[in-house]
């Protein structure tokens, strides 16, 4: 089945704006709960967003591949997964329902619609971290999604929970979700000041993880069309991805 375009682009909305519900209403739950400790909190966080991401992944993948994520989409389009005239709507629903996200979680807990970030996340180790981030996760999809794409959700959902722990940063690896942080003074914000060096951290990662992978797999722009779980929307009637 082929599906629309504006059928995609909500399914990136809707999908992005409960992948940020769940990682900031998450952050204030665990924040409330753990009495202070930190490392309970962030555990709760992590549990929660690596569930919600297999879920949505797994929802919305065979509409519009679910990238839920600017520098996945631009990566995509970059091997002729998604046609480049259709990246500015894919990242401007991601944009659009991260941001959409991160109100209905303040609205759920009984916070102001938004509000800026006071938390920073500044310097080399935070920046470099969002690099190694967003570098993994497109090595996993671009490796999972060539040989069993059916375990692409699972694989992402495990490794980003794996990340929250071995990154500095908590592995934030998409920068819409990084814009949308900023606009929440919870557990999971990021100073406004601070999102640039992550944005520019995490396409740099992705366009090193995707020449890669391009040079590892030459055939690589073959399973493009499918990222990052398979969609029949891209393809023509003969299977091949569409200049």
């Amino acid at each position: 089945m082929k599906f629309s375009l504006k059928a995609r682009v909500a399914a990136e909305l809707v999908g992005t704006a409960f992948l940020l519900a769940a990682v900031v209403g998450s952050g204030i739950m665990g924040d409330r709960l753990s009495g202070g400790n930190v490392a309970i909190a962030l555990l709760a966080n992590t549990i929660a967003t690596g569930a919600a991401l297999v879920a949505l992944i797994l929802t919305f993948g065979s509409i519009s591949g679910a990238h839920f994520n600017p520098a996945v989409t631009l990566a995509d389009a970059s091997q002729r997964g998604i046609p480049w005239r259709e990246a500015p709507v894919y990242i401007a629903a991601q944009i659009l329902g991260a941001y959409v996200g991160v109100g209905c979680a303040h609205l759920m807990f009984g916070l102001p619609l938004y509000s800026a970030s006071r938390h920073p996340r500044s310097g080399i180790s935070q920046d470099f971290s969002e690099f190694v981030a967003t570098f993994g996760l497109l090595s996993v999809i671009w490796g999972c999604s060539r040989l069993r794409s059916s375990v692409v959700p699972f694989a992402v959902g495990a490794y980003i929970t794996a990340a929250y722990w071995f990154t500095a940063s908590t592995s934030f690896a998409n920068p819409a979700v990084s814009l949308a942080r900023a606009a929440t003074d919870t557990f999971s914000g990021i100073r406004p000041i601070d999102v640039p060096g992550f944005i520019a951290a995490q396409l740099f990662g992705a366009a090193v993880a995707t020449a890669l992978f391009r040079w590892l797999v030459p055939a690589l722009p073959v399973v493009a069309p499918d990222v990052l779980v398979p969609h029949a929307a891209m393809k023509t009637t003969t299977g091949d991805p569409r200049p």
